[in-house]
Protein backbone atom coordinates (compact mmCIF):
# COMPACT_ATOMS: atom_id res chain seq x y z
CA UNK A 1 0.00 0.00 0.00
CA UNK A 2 1.03 3.61 -0.40
CA UNK A 3 2.49 5.29 2.64
CA UNK A 4 0.67 8.57 3.29
CA UNK A 5 2.66 11.73 2.74
CA UNK A 6 1.78 15.16 4.02
CA UNK A 7 1.58 17.85 1.34
CA UNK A 8 4.93 19.52 0.86
CA UNK A 9 4.96 23.13 1.99
CA UNK A 10 7.20 25.55 0.14
CA UNK A 11 9.09 27.54 2.77
CA UNK A 12 10.11 31.17 2.46
CA UNK A 13 13.62 31.55 1.10
CA UNK A 14 15.28 34.72 -0.15
CA UNK A 15 17.89 32.58 -1.89
CA UNK A 16 15.18 30.66 -3.74
CA UNK A 17 13.60 33.96 -4.78
CA UNK A 18 16.88 34.98 -6.38
CA UNK A 19 17.54 31.60 -7.98
CA UNK A 20 14.07 31.30 -9.49
CA UNK A 21 14.13 34.90 -10.69
CA UNK A 22 17.36 34.35 -12.56
CA UNK A 23 16.43 30.88 -13.74
CA UNK A 24 13.11 31.86 -15.29
CA UNK A 25 14.85 34.66 -17.13
CA UNK A 26 17.80 32.84 -18.68
CA UNK A 27 16.35 29.38 -19.40
CA UNK A 28 13.43 30.48 -21.64
CA UNK A 29 15.67 32.89 -23.55
CA UNK A 30 17.89 29.96 -24.53
CA UNK A 31 15.02 27.70 -25.55
CA UNK A 32 14.49 26.30 -29.03
CA UNK A 33 10.87 25.37 -29.91
CA UNK A 34 11.89 22.84 -32.56
CA UNK A 35 14.35 21.15 -30.20
CA UNK A 36 11.69 21.23 -27.48
CA UNK A 37 9.38 19.11 -29.64
CA UNK A 38 12.16 16.58 -30.18
CA UNK A 39 12.78 16.39 -26.44
CA UNK A 40 9.07 16.01 -25.67
CA UNK A 41 8.86 13.11 -28.12
CA UNK A 42 11.97 11.42 -26.70
CA UNK A 43 10.58 11.65 -23.17
CA UNK A 44 7.18 10.26 -24.25
CA UNK A 45 5.38 13.52 -23.55
CA UNK A 46 5.93 13.36 -19.79
CA UNK A 47 6.35 17.16 -19.63
CA UNK A 48 6.79 20.20 -21.88
CA UNK A 49 10.34 21.34 -22.62
CA UNK A 50 11.92 24.69 -23.33
CA UNK A 51 14.35 23.07 -25.73
CA UNK A 52 17.67 23.67 -23.91
CA UNK A 53 20.25 20.93 -24.38
CA UNK A 54 22.04 19.57 -21.31
CA UNK A 55 25.51 21.15 -21.83
CA UNK A 56 23.98 24.56 -22.49
CA UNK A 57 21.54 24.18 -19.61
CA UNK A 58 24.33 23.41 -17.17
CA UNK A 59 26.35 26.38 -18.38
CA UNK A 60 23.31 28.58 -17.86
CA UNK A 61 22.86 27.09 -14.39
CA UNK A 62 26.37 28.14 -13.46
CA UNK A 63 25.48 31.65 -14.54
CA UNK A 64 22.30 31.55 -12.45
CA UNK A 65 24.21 30.46 -9.36
CA UNK A 66 27.23 32.72 -9.80
CA UNK A 67 27.97 34.71 -6.67
CA UNK A 68 25.23 33.10 -4.59
CA UNK A 69 25.87 31.50 -1.19
CA UNK A 70 25.53 27.80 -0.50
CA UNK A 71 21.98 26.87 0.54
CA UNK A 72 20.74 25.47 3.80
CA UNK A 73 18.03 22.79 3.96
CA UNK A 74 15.21 25.34 3.81
CA UNK A 75 16.71 26.86 0.66
CA UNK A 76 17.07 23.42 -0.93
CA UNK A 77 13.46 22.64 -0.17
CA UNK A 78 12.21 25.91 -1.59
CA UNK A 79 14.32 25.75 -4.74
CA UNK A 80 13.39 22.15 -5.49
CA UNK A 81 9.65 22.46 -4.86
CA UNK A 82 9.37 25.71 -6.76
CA UNK A 83 11.27 24.28 -9.73
CA UNK A 84 9.09 21.18 -9.82
CA UNK A 85 5.99 23.39 -9.71
CA UNK A 86 7.02 24.85 -13.07
CA UNK A 87 5.86 22.90 -16.12
CA UNK A 88 8.99 22.72 -18.25
CA UNK A 89 11.28 19.79 -17.62
CA UNK A 90 14.52 21.77 -17.66
CA UNK A 91 13.50 23.39 -14.35
CA UNK A 92 13.09 19.93 -12.83
CA UNK A 93 16.55 19.01 -14.06
CA UNK A 94 17.96 22.14 -12.45
CA UNK A 95 16.40 21.14 -9.13
CA UNK A 96 17.84 17.64 -9.31
CA UNK A 97 21.32 18.96 -10.14
CA UNK A 98 21.04 21.48 -7.30
CA UNK A 99 20.11 18.79 -4.78
CA UNK A 100 22.82 16.45 -6.00
CA UNK A 101 25.34 19.19 -5.31
CA UNK A 102 23.99 20.13 -1.90
CA UNK A 103 22.45 16.95 -0.47
CA UNK A 104 25.02 16.91 2.35
CA UNK A 105 23.47 20.14 3.62
CA UNK A 106 20.14 18.36 4.11
CA UNK A 107 19.14 16.32 7.15
CA UNK A 108 17.03 13.19 7.38
CA UNK A 109 14.01 15.47 7.60
CA UNK A 110 14.45 16.18 3.89
CA UNK A 111 13.31 12.67 2.93
CA UNK A 112 9.59 13.58 2.63
CA UNK A 113 10.55 16.39 0.27
CA UNK A 114 12.54 13.91 -1.82
CA UNK A 115 9.49 11.65 -1.94
CA UNK A 116 7.37 14.55 -3.17
CA UNK A 117 9.84 15.14 -5.99
CA UNK A 118 9.96 11.43 -6.87
CA UNK A 119 6.17 11.40 -7.21
CA UNK A 120 5.89 14.68 -9.14
CA UNK A 121 5.85 14.37 -12.96
CA UNK A 122 7.52 11.00 -12.45
CA UNK A 123 9.76 9.52 -15.12
CA UNK A 124 13.15 7.85 -15.11
CA UNK A 125 15.04 10.99 -16.13
CA UNK A 126 14.48 12.65 -12.75
CA UNK A 127 13.62 9.71 -10.51
CA UNK A 128 16.83 7.77 -11.09
CA UNK A 129 19.07 10.70 -10.15
CA UNK A 130 16.91 11.50 -7.13
CA UNK A 131 17.13 7.85 -6.07
CA UNK A 132 20.88 7.37 -6.40
CA UNK A 133 22.14 10.81 -5.43
CA UNK A 134 19.54 12.44 -3.18
CA UNK A 135 17.66 9.66 -1.40
CA UNK A 136 20.81 7.54 -1.46
CA UNK A 137 22.80 10.42 -0.02
CA UNK A 138 20.34 10.88 2.81
CA UNK A 139 20.34 7.18 3.68
CA UNK A 140 24.13 7.01 3.52
CA UNK A 141 24.32 9.88 6.02
CA UNK A 142 21.67 8.34 8.29
CA UNK A 143 21.43 4.55 7.93
CA UNK A 144 18.35 4.57 10.17
CA UNK A 145 16.49 5.82 7.09
CA UNK A 146 16.92 2.33 5.67
CA UNK A 147 13.76 1.44 7.57
CA UNK A 148 11.93 4.00 5.46
CA UNK A 149 13.23 2.28 2.35
CA UNK A 150 11.63 -0.91 3.68
CA UNK A 151 8.35 1.01 3.64
CA UNK A 152 8.93 2.49 0.20
CA UNK A 153 9.67 -0.90 -1.37
CA UNK A 154 6.13 -2.00 -0.46
CA UNK A 155 4.50 1.15 -1.86
CA UNK A 156 1.86 1.16 -4.60
CA UNK A 157 3.64 3.92 -6.51
CA UNK A 158 6.08 2.24 -8.90
CA UNK A 159 8.45 5.24 -8.82
CA UNK A 160 8.69 5.09 -5.03
CA UNK A 161 9.44 1.38 -5.38
CA UNK A 162 12.05 2.06 -8.05
CA UNK A 163 13.68 4.63 -5.78
CA UNK A 164 13.87 2.11 -2.94
CA UNK A 165 15.51 -0.39 -5.28
CA UNK A 166 18.04 2.09 -6.67
CA UNK A 167 18.96 4.16 -3.61
CA UNK A 168 22.06 2.03 -2.88
CA UNK A 169 23.49 2.24 -6.41
CA UNK A 170 26.54 4.22 -5.26
CA UNK A 171 27.08 2.47 -1.91
CA UNK A 172 29.58 -0.13 -3.18
CA UNK A 173 31.06 -1.95 -0.17
CA UNK A 174 28.66 -0.12 2.16
CA UNK A 175 25.65 -1.72 0.48
CA UNK A 176 23.22 -3.40 2.86
CA UNK A 177 23.13 -6.64 0.89
CA UNK A 178 20.37 -8.18 2.99
CA UNK A 179 18.12 -5.18 2.29
CA UNK A 180 19.03 -5.18 -1.40
CA UNK A 181 18.35 -8.88 -1.89
CA UNK A 182 15.15 -8.90 0.14
CA UNK A 183 13.88 -5.85 -1.75
CA UNK A 184 14.57 -7.51 -5.09
CA UNK A 185 12.72 -10.64 -4.05
CA UNK A 186 9.80 -8.71 -2.60
CA UNK A 187 9.13 -6.98 -5.93
CA UNK A 188 10.39 -9.73 -8.23
CA UNK A 189 6.87 -10.45 -9.44
CA UNK A 190 6.08 -6.83 -10.28
CA UNK A 191 4.75 -6.63 -13.85
CA UNK A 192 6.19 -3.22 -14.74
CA UNK A 193 9.28 -2.91 -16.91
CA UNK A 194 10.73 -0.10 -14.79
CA UNK A 195 10.69 -2.25 -11.64
CA UNK A 196 12.11 -5.35 -13.30
CA UNK A 197 14.82 -3.26 -14.92
CA UNK A 198 15.63 -1.58 -11.57
CA UNK A 199 15.98 -4.96 -9.87
CA UNK A 200 18.52 -6.03 -12.46
CA UNK A 201 20.31 -2.69 -12.41
CA UNK A 202 20.67 -2.63 -8.63
CA UNK A 203 22.05 -6.18 -8.64
CA UNK A 204 24.39 -5.43 -11.57
CA UNK A 205 25.83 -2.43 -9.76
CA UNK A 206 26.39 -4.42 -6.56
CA UNK A 207 28.04 -7.15 -8.64
CA UNK A 208 30.90 -4.71 -9.26
CA UNK A 209 31.68 -5.04 -5.53
CA UNK A 210 30.43 -8.54 -4.72
CA UNK A 211 30.20 -10.58 -7.94
CA UNK A 212 30.07 -14.01 -6.31
CA UNK A 213 27.29 -12.95 -3.93
CA UNK A 214 25.17 -11.56 -6.76
CA UNK A 215 25.78 -14.59 -8.94
CA UNK A 216 24.77 -16.90 -6.09
CA UNK A 217 21.66 -14.84 -5.34
CA UNK A 218 20.53 -14.92 -8.96
CA UNK A 219 21.20 -18.64 -9.28
CA UNK A 220 19.23 -19.39 -6.14
CA UNK A 221 16.29 -17.21 -7.15
CA UNK A 222 16.25 -17.43 -10.95
CA UNK A 223 12.76 -18.91 -10.92
CA UNK A 224 11.43 -15.87 -9.03
CA UNK A 225 13.28 -13.15 -10.92
CA UNK A 226 12.09 -12.04 -14.35
CA UNK A 227 14.32 -12.86 -17.35
CA UNK A 228 14.93 -9.11 -17.73
CA UNK A 229 16.12 -8.81 -14.12
CA UNK A 230 18.39 -11.85 -14.48
CA UNK A 231 19.85 -10.61 -17.75
CA UNK A 232 20.57 -7.16 -16.34
CA UNK A 233 22.01 -8.52 -13.09
CA UNK A 234 24.52 -10.76 -14.86
CA UNK A 235 25.26 -8.42 -17.75
CA UNK A 236 28.82 -7.53 -16.74
CA UNK A 237 29.78 -10.82 -15.09
CA UNK A 238 31.89 -13.29 -17.07
CA UNK A 239 30.19 -16.59 -17.93
CA UNK A 240 30.86 -19.44 -15.55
Amino acid sequence: MSTPAAPAVVPDSALADTVLGRLTEVYPAAGDPFRAQEMIAYMKGVAPFLGVRTPERRALSRTVLAGLPAPDETDCTAVALRCFALPEREYHYFAVDYLRRHVKRCSSAFLPVARTLVTTVSWWDTVDHLAAHVVGGLVAADPALGARMDEWIADDDLWVVRTALLHQLRFKADTDADRLFSSCLLRSGHPDFFIRKAIGWSLREYARTAPSEVRAFVAQNSSRLSPLSVREALKNLPPV
